[in-house]
């Protein structure tokens, strides 16, 4: 990270426990190092013990990933960037509207075979990634299942998590995988009015299609992290985490005035 951008992290970062009285002691470590060793596996793809001998031991940044992960500072960070950036870009903290979309990617060996299914419509064997994002294409909730998860059968999990964490959401826009019961489930159930929006039936090709595409450009920018190009995490939540890090580094070099 440049200076600059750091200043925007440092800022958003959890306090630890021991500045507010709640026990324990300082860490040992840079927390700068920590976090740039994390982003660099996340955009690098590598592996933890491939980590450079620049940054700290690959265990000890495992450590400071698994605790992040386990103690929820992962989303905490992640949802401090995002209210962030969303006020610089003149908005409300608060979204009241959404899209959801969901991407099967294929899963590496490590993945055991009870959180990977097979994907028949996409032919993909490995895990899906649902997420729902505000319509600047950040990101509200994310869940991964395995492949063989229909968009309609998560989807009502995640929505019901959109609901209990962003109440004034009231509109989220969708695509054809979302049809059937979860709309009515939505409306009396949640409150939330699900719109799916449909592609032509005389377009042919890629086609930008109105309120879907930014859940479709946050689905790209999560693409650049190679580390995401695959699902190589043997937890789901590992791999919930990994998505928020990535996203992460788009919000912190937006914030930063750098090229996300």
């Amino acid at each position: 990270m440049s200076d600059a951008e750091w200043a925007v992290v440092r800022d958003a970062m959890p306090v630890p426990g021991w500045l507010e009285g709640r026990g324990g002691q300082p860490e040992s470590y840079c927390h700068r190092q920590m976090v740039d060793a994390v982003r660099y596996l996340v955009a690098g793809g590598i592996t933890w013990r491939a980590m450079p001998a620049d940054f700290p031991a690959w265990d000890r940044v495992y450590a400071f990933f698994r605790r992040w992960r386990d103690k929820g500072l992962t989303a905490e960070f992640h949802v401090r960037l995002r209210d962030r950036v969303r006020q610089a870009a003149g908005r409300d903290p608060e979204p009241t509207a959404a899209v959801i979309d969901a991407q099967s990617v294929k899963a590496a060996a490590s993945v055991p075979a009870v959180t990977r299914g097979f994907d028949g419509g996409k032919k993909v064997n490995g895990r899906k990634r649902h997420i729902v994002v505000d319509t600047l294409g950040l990101l509200l909730a994310v869940m991964v299942t395995a492949a063989s998860v229909t968009d309609r059968g998560a989807g009502q999990t995640l929505l019901a998590r959109l609901r209990e964490r962003h109440r004034r959401v009231t509109r989220v826009w969708a695509d054809g995988g979302y049809t059937g019961r979860l709309v009515d489930f939505s409306r009396e159930v949640l409150r939330v009015a699900l719109t799916v929006v449909r592609r032509s039936d005389d377009a042919s090709g890629f086609a930008v299609l109105p309120k879907r595409w930014p859940v479709e450009r946050t689905f790209a920018w999560l693409m650049r992290s190679r580390r995401l190009a695959r699902d190589y995490e043997t937890r789901a939540d590992t791999s919930e985490a990994m998505i928020r890090w990535s996203m992460s580094m788009v919000m912190s070099r937006r914030l930063a005035r750098r090229p996300s």
